[in-house]
């Protein structure tokens, strides 16, 4: 069991509360008709960085003490984390260096580097690129604020968890995009220990999906990270993984693994019938409701996780590519 606690997911909230948006839950009808009960949207998109990560992110900078902050933050990230890390930094005053790998998408890197980070490319994968941040880390002293396997940042993710409870009473199913699991740890969490019943659905890629894997083989495992539409959910787990992969084990009910053309119908769905510009990890949880993956007993929300999607590919997927 993790030493990651419900009081924390609150303390989390209240510590992030001027740092971060409560994003609104809105209803979709046209994906309520289709699975028969009442669907609604968790819009974490409209986070200021564009994603959910914002909120790890600034509970994790919120918390180092002021020599730590003069030393400055590295991580490493596919993308998102990244972006969010650079702008808690901003506003907490503390320098952020950002490693990535050649596969992260250059729209990503060009908004890490606009918010006034310093961007390090190294390697082909997410573990490439972690290597980096830690031999900066040790190097510089700057503190390392890894994207998911970390209390402070599962905590904050957490706190979404909390909004969904507020803003959805009755939920019964919640579907969260999973990679690393800190967003799915964090949202578990909370979800859980408000009610066991509620049922909580891991949904992933099949091209590289790490804590699938991992689960499957029963401890943290290698995957080769693979180009896909889901380019946010790339990455492996970590080996020495102490939090993210006990936890989504313990709390996951159901994971569900998307092909590329799925996912590109997720992103199809989201803007033609939600008006909703989403990136590909964040489609995952319309896809699997569009492909009939949940058999849901009542109301359910569906965590729409980010819009960082590269304009170019975007358009290409409406106008019907799979990639």
């Amino acid at each position: 069991m993790s030493s990651i606690h419900f009081d924390d997911l609150l303390q989390a909230r209240q510590r992030i509360a001027g740092l971060v948006r409560q994003t609104p839950l809105e209803h979709s009808p046209s994906l309520s008709r289709l699975a028969g009960v009442p669907v609604w949207l968790k819009l974490e998109s409209q986070q200021a960085t564009g994603s959910f990560k914002l909120r790890g992110a600034s509970n994790a900078v919120a918390q180092l003490d002021a020599e730590r902050k003069r030393l400055g933050v590295v991580t490493a990230s596919t993308g998102n984390h990244g972006r969010a890390l650079a702008f808690a930094a901003s506003q907490q005053g503390v320098k952020a260096i950002v490693c990535l790998s050649e596969l992260v998408p250059q729209n990503k890197v060009r908004a890490i580097r606009e918010l006034g980070a310093e961007v390090v490319i190294s390697g082909r994968s997410q573990d490439d690129a972690q290597l980096e941040a830690l031999r900066i880390s040790r190097e510089q002293g700057a503190a390392f604020i890894p994207p998911f396997d970390h209390p402070h940042v599962i905590a904050g993710q957490g706190s979404l968890g909390l909004e969904i409870l507020e803003q959805c009473p009755d939920v019964c199913e919640v579907l969260v995009p999973l990679s690393g699991g800190g967003l799915f740890a964090g949202v578990a969490l909370a979800i859980k220990a408000s009610s066991p019943a509620i049922r909580t659905h891991g949904i992933s890629m099949q091209r590289g999906a790490a804590m699938h894997a991992s689960l499957q083989a029963g401890e943290p495992v290698e995957v080769e990270e693979l180009s896909t539409l889901a380019d946010s959910l790339g990455g492996g787990i970590g080996l020495e993984n102490r939090y993210t992969f006990a936890l989504t084990r313990e709390l996951c009910d159901q994971l569900h693994l998307l092909d590329e053309a799925s996912i590109a119908r997720g992103i199809r769905h989201a803007y033609r019938e939600e008006r909703l510009v989403v990136e590909g990890a964040a489609a995952v949880g319309i896809a699997a409701l569009l492909d009939g993956l949940i058999e849901p007993r009542g109301p359910v929300v569906v965590v729409v996780s980010g819009r960082n999607i590269d304009i170019d590919q975007h358009l290409r997927v409406l106008n019907g590519a799979d990639a």
